[in-house]
């Protein structure tokens, strides 16, 4: 009853933060994606990080750390440098841009008509391609969730129920489930969980916009948190502590395998892809510059100062605070539920994450982590949605469809209409693809070398006047055409991100080197208004600007990113050693890691107020 109380709390707030919001969402596009510009860093920062505290990534760290150990988590600890570049590089220009969306930013950054087709191609590739792939994560996310604490088919009479197995048949298939019930069943289950979870996450955010989003995002950041630090306390409990999960991988698994768990660096079997794991997935992916979701909430913010504290916020939240409680979650279940033998099956493993829940806590701390793991579902879709319908409505129906194809302007609150209805549209096409994923890693994947072929162009356009129109269609083009190719050609996840990475850098310098540069008039307006750092050295000059300025800026935001990420990553291994140390050694260089990383940190907090 309890955790049943919990739960109906937090839809009423996230119902009520929708309602009060409306009315000003309603407005316009500004206050409907935007907020209106009034977001404090903090609020921009907590809401990225609860975006990205989804349902499915606790399951995806679990499935990861089985399969390949803590090393295996630098696929996503790595992203911390690409948060910090967002922080110190892009975050200002993406506020000064005064820009809705990043395809918008299109228009912006090259003018004349080839421009137009760009930005459409890129608000259907953003807004359909990889927001419905990321939807359709968290949706498996979810369905892993709620066939453990919403058995459906137990509480319904089966005439009710009936009807839900024959959509499911519809779909193709069953939503692939790792429980003890039959596929037919279990997608029934997991479709009519996510209609009610879909449904009551859609209903703030269509009424409420962005505000409404950040509003919730806030309070669900708290509640994952608290939620997430009680699961790895009881699981701390039961495994017999640190030192406890330690002796008994060893004793289980033996000294090597533990090793193997525990250290925080790929192993030498590895090779190359060790260059492949710790350089491309944050250099090269959809979102190198924060395109997406992350520039919406810097472009959000009352000025470019606060986005800059939004993006550093973000990266502690992201890579150190919540990277604790998942790290001894994770090991703690190998302990409390190991693997069997053979190879390890990681939609299985991601599963743990869940039923511990059920095994180890008591029903008001269960209550909680329900709380958590719904807010996390919760947060992460409504985001999503809102995002992604900002490129149907405002890109696609107002600036192609209305203005360019039927010459008139459309009125804000059609816009937000529009809008509206793409949030269902979109609510729809993840449904479908959900359908069709197995694990979570395999779409994650997928989707990593999608983005992979579009990165370099994304900071490139920023650091570099010669980028063109020409190199962004190149680069999508080649990521569209080769993506297939490599899935089919090979099931090395590493060589298939480098191979991608290397062709779409490769071919978008050759087009930035062999076509014309954008006119010098569109480079002087983006460059006074965006005021990007890097290489600007002509554009500044045709500005009556000091063409040394831009370079330098660059320079001293690497600094600081290079400054910052030290601080970063000394927080997260002394963090991680002080309670995890290899077998047979001590915690002296993990007490020194972290008095590094607190001076580091005083360092940053006194240049920035200097």
């Amino acid at each position: 009853m309890l955790d049943l109380v919990l739960v109906l709390a937090f839809v009423a707030y996230s119902v009520s933060a929708g309602l009060r919001a409306r009315r000003l969402a309603s407005r316009d596009l500004g206050e409907f994606f935007l907020a209106g510009r009034t977001l404090r860093g903090w609020q921009a920062g907590a809401s990225m990080a609860a975006t990205q505290f989804a349902a499915d990534t606790p399951l995806l760290v679990t499935g990861l750390v089985a399969a390949g150990g803590l090393s295996q988590l630098w696929l996503l600890w790595i992203y911390g440098l690409s948060f910090l570049l967002l922080a110190y590089v892009f975050a200002g220009p993406w506020r000064r841009a005064q820009v809705v969306t990043d395809a918008e930013l299109v228009e912006l950054r090259y003018g004349g008509r080839g421009a137009l087709a760009l930005r459409a191609c890129k608000a259907l590739y953003y807004g359909g391609v990889l927001n419905g792939a990321a939807l359709a994560m968290v949706v498996v996310g979810a369905v892993r969730f709620t066939e453990v604490f919403m058995p459906w088919h137990a509480w319904l009479p089966e005439a009710w129920f009936q009807p839900w197995v024959t959509l499911v048949g519809a779909f193709g298939g069953g939503f692939v489930a790792v429980g003890g019930a039959s596929p037919e069943v279990a997608g029934a289950d997991a479709l009519l969980s996510l209609v009610v979870l879909l449904g009551f996450t859609a209903l703030y955010s269509l009424t409420g916009g962005l505000r409404a989003v950040v509003a919730t995002d806030v309070v669900q950041l708290a509640i994952m948190l608290i939620g997430t630090a009680l699961y790895a306390g009881a699981v701390l409990v039961a495994a017999g502590g640190p030192s406890g999960i330690t002796a008994a991988l060893v004793a289980h698994h033996g000294e090597a395998q533990a090793t193997a768990w525990l250290s925080l660096w790929p192993g030498e079997e590895i090779g190359p892809a060790l260059l492949v794991v710790l350089v491309l997935p944050w250099l090269f992916q959809a979102s190198a510059d924060g395109t997406g979701y992350l520039a919406q909430r810097c472009m959000a913010c009352t000025d470019e100062t606060e986005a800059r504290r939004a993006g550093l916020l973000f990266a502690w939240l992201q890579i150190v605070i919540r990277s604790v409680p998942w790290v001894i979650t994770a090991l703690g279940l190998l302990v409390l539920l190991p693997p069997g033998p053979g190879p390890v099956d990681v939609a299985a493993r991601e599963q743990t994450f869940v039923q511990g829940i059920d095994l180890l806590l008591s029903p008001g701390a269960r209550g909680l982590m329900l709380v958590a793991m719904l807010a996390a579902l919760a947060s992460t879709i409504d985001t999503h949605l809102n995002w992604g319908a900002s490129y149907w409505s405002h890109d696609v129906y107002g600036r192609l469809w209305c203005e360019a194809l039927r010459g008139r302007k459309p009125s804000g609150r059609e816009l937000v209409w529009v809008a509206r209805a793409a949030n269902v549209g979109l609510l729809v096409v993840a449904l479908i693809l959900a359908a069709k994923v197995g694990s979570i890693q395999s779409a994650w994947h997928v989707s990593l070398l999608f983005g992979a072929g579009i990165g370099a162009v994304l900071i490139l356009r920023w650091l570099w006047e010669r980028i063109n129109l020409w190199c962004e269609f190149a680069a999508i083009a080649v990521s569209l055409v080769l993506a297939p190719a490599l899935l089919a050609w090979s099931e090395d996840a590493h060589w298939r991100l480098a191979v991608m990475a290397v062709s779409s850098t490769t071919v978008t310098i050759l087009v930035a080197l062999f076509t014309k540069p954008t006119e010098v008039g569109a480079r002087v307006e983006f460059f006074r208004r965006a005021r990007p750092p890097g290489f600007w050295g002509c554009t500044a000059s045709a500005a009556g600007e000091d063409p040394r300025a831009p370079r330098q800026a660059l320079a001293r935001a690497l600094g600081h990113v290079l400054r910052d990420g030290l601080a970063l990553y000394l927080a997260l291994y002394g963090a991680v050693r002080v309670l995890f140390p290899l077998p047979g050694e001590g915690r002296v260089g993990a007490i020194a890691a972290l008095v590094v990383s607190a001076a580091l940190v005083v360092w940053s907090r006194r240049s920035r107020v200097e």
